[in-house]
């Protein structure tokens, strides 16, 4: 029994190695071993040895086209726990279908930083492009729609409110748009006047202007141009100063401001002595350079038509119109203080301030007189070489500088300027001496007003009482 139970555990043992190298083994071997089977169940069985002969060489031709046993099928299907795996991910992404937010979400924490940024920009772009859309349609809808131009009624009942500034800037350029675009932008039956007409008077409205002051302008100027102007009247003007050479180099001057804490740069290329001045710590009229004469306070338009005469050192010059001394004083500098000028004001009261800056400034060859302009031609007939006549004006030009023009000026007072200025015009060509040394007389008409009634009309009108001629200013 012990030999029975040792063969019995030697054959049972035998059958478990076999089983697991059955399952191990190449499929050769597998083979080999099916065909012993084979052999050993002929021995016991005829019939069935055919039968099962026959099964295993059809499973070992299919084994042979299949490349792979039955036993192999089994060790190559994946394991239980692999396939719960399997069947947990499709019911992932069955809810992946169902929640896209969520599996979106869980995507953004997966990509990597180049794709997020990718994305943030698809969507800006697709954003920015439903903006433009829109607001081409905007624009369409608004550049072929007739603006409504408001009634007498609607406007007496805007008289009965406060208009804030914000609307009727927004009808200023409503306005504008319909006259750029007058034949299609129309409504019917109003004429392009009463266009201009209700545009200036929200133009002075809104700038608070005398509503003949914005009619003049008008006149002047097409709408657009009105309303840069306007806006730039609007706008402060930096300081800028000019450096007395007499006493002072600009490098010099420049170095001992900015120690004191002033920010300045070069006014211009076309300026070798101005200075603009953007921030100062102490007053500019009132640092200890100012005081020794080293520099000016003067806009840098004042500047040009000193520039313009061009007066030479020994010249004989004449300021028509010299108070407070700003331009007498760049005369006597281009000068180099050699020659002689005649510094003349009507009021004696405004020639104090002109002595005092000539005193400080260094100014030696200036002499200051109190005639009327409009005699001076008869009694200083042909007796200098270059006049500076910067006649009295209504200042239109310079409103930024004084900005109490809006309301105090008049058409009455331009007409006035007007005519004042074409008497003192005349004066100077005959105190110009036309027989000079230096190549005849030369005179510069300027003023500080943009009106054409003080600038071309006076001009036109000098060329047809004397014999002159307008000369490249340089």
């Amino acid at each position: 029994t012990a030999s029975e139970s040792g063969s019995e555990s030697e054959s049972g043992s035998d059958s478990e190695s076999s089983d697991e190298v059955e399952k191990v083994a190449p499929v050769p071997l597998k083979k080999a071993k099916v065909a012993a089977k084979e052999e050993s169940s002929e021995e016991d069985d005829s019939g069935s040895e055919e039968d099962s002969s026959e099964g295993e060489e059809e499973e070992s031709e299919d084994d042979d086209d299949q490349g792979f046993t039955d036993q192999n099928a089994d060790w190559l299907k994946p394991k239980q726990s692999k396939m719960k795996l399997m069947d947990s991910d499709e019911d992932d992404d069955e809810d992946d279908d169902e929640f896209g937010s969520a599996s979106e979400e869980g995507s953004d924490d997966e990509m990597l930083e180049v794709e997020r940024q990718s994305r943030i920009i698809d969507e800006e772009m697709k954003l920015e492009q439903e903006e433009a859309e829109s607001e081409l349609r905007r624009t369409i809808a608004q550049q072929t729609s007739v603006y409504h131009l408001p009634t007498a009624e609607e406007l007496e009942e805007d008289e009965n409110r406060v208009v804030p500034p914000s609307e009727l800037r927004e009808r200023i350029d409503d306005i504008l748009e319909v006259l750029a675009d007058f034949k299609t932008r129309r409504e019917p039956g109003r004429s392009r006047s009463e266009y201009i007409e209700r545009l200036g008077q929200d133009m002075a409205e809104l700038f608070g202007y005398l509503q003949e002051l914005v009619d003049y302008f008008l006149s002047m100027f097409g709408p657009n141009e009105c309303l840069e102007f306007l806006e730039a009247s609007d706008k402060s003007r930096p300081l800028v100063v000019r450096v007395n050479t007499l006493k002072a180099r600009r490098k010099d001057l420049a170095a001992a401001l900015m120690k004191r804490g002033v920010r300045l740069d070069p006014l211009a290329n076309w300026s070798k002595v101005g200075l603009k001045i953007y921030e100062s710590t102490v007053p500019i009229g009132a640092t200890p350079e100012y005081l020794a004469g080293h520099y000016m306070l003067q806009s840098a338009a004042s500047m040009c038509p000193v520039m313009a005469l061009g007066p030479q050192p020994g010249d004989r010059v004449m300021d028509m119109s010299a108070a407070p001394g700003g331009k007498t004083s760049y005369i006597a500098q281009l000068m180099r203080n050699k020659g002689v000028v005649i510094a003349n004001d009507l009021k004696p009261e405004r020639q104090k301030a002109t002595v005092a800056n000539l005193h400080r400034l260094g100014v030696r060859n200036a002499v200051t007189c109190c005639y009327d302009g409009r005699k001076i031609g008869a009694q200083m007939r042909n007796s200098f070489d270059r006049i500076l006549l910067d006649a009295p004006c209504s200042g239109l030009g310079v409103i930024s500088r004084d900005p109490s023009v809006k309301v105090q000026r008049t058409i009455p007072d331009v007409k006035r300027c007007a005519h004042l200025q074409k008497e003192l015009l005349v004066a100077a060509i005959d105190a110009l001496n036309h027989k000079s040394k230096k190549g005849g007389g030369y005179m510069v008409y300027s003023t500080c007003s943009v009106a054409v009634a003080e600038n071309e009309e006076v001009v036109n009108y000098l060329l047809s009482k004397r014999d002159v001629k307008i000369v490249d200013a340089g």
